[in-house]
């Protein structure tokens, strides 16, 4: 590993420790703009370009378009629960 991976790697744990911090303290939106910020620099230690990523992406799409949706273990088994309850 050379010097720069080893630096970017301590940037990517210090990343994550403060995701776990925000985490905690319910800043759900930075830690999400975090988690943006993690997956940049994951992908320069792989050495994956943005033009990969979105070839990724663009495949996902493409097989989740295809694939009929399949039905939860809870839809098939039950009746769905509604989501709000009027209480008296």
């Amino acid at each position: 590993m050379s010097h720069s991976d080893e630096q970017l790697q301590s940037v990517l744990e210090t990343l994550e420790e403060c995701r776990r911090a925000l985490h905690e303290c319910n800043s759900r939106e930075s830690a999400e703009m975090l988690s943006i910020v993690i997956l940049d620099v994951r992908m320069k230690l792989k050495g994956i370009d943005s033009a990969d990523l979105k070839a990724l992406c663009d495949e996902m799409l493409r097989n989740a378009m295809s694939e009929p949706p399949t039905p939860s273990k809870q839809t098939q088994d039950q009746p769905r629960r509604p989501l709000l309850r009027v209480v008296k």
